[in-house]
């Protein structure tokens, strides 16, 4: 065993910093799922706008 595995100090979290954790994982969390959706979005219009112009053009096999 390593001499600094002996002096390694846990942490114990107050009840106030669990919440401010839990808060910040929330926060991260949506921020996350905000970005997906945007995104998302921005890749529907984007390809879907693309999508229109190939169509039409025949190069996919429509119109």
């Amino acid at each position: 065993m390593i001499v600094a595995d002996k002096n390694l100090e846990l942490v114990t979290l107050t009840e106030r910093q669990q919440k401010a954790r839990r808060s910040r994982s929330a926060a991260i969390g949506l921020a996350l799922a905000a970005l997906v959706i945007i995104f998302y979005v921005v890749t529907i219009v984007r390809f879907g706008h693309h999508g229109a112009s190939l169509t039409g053009s025949g190069l996919l096999g429509g119109g």
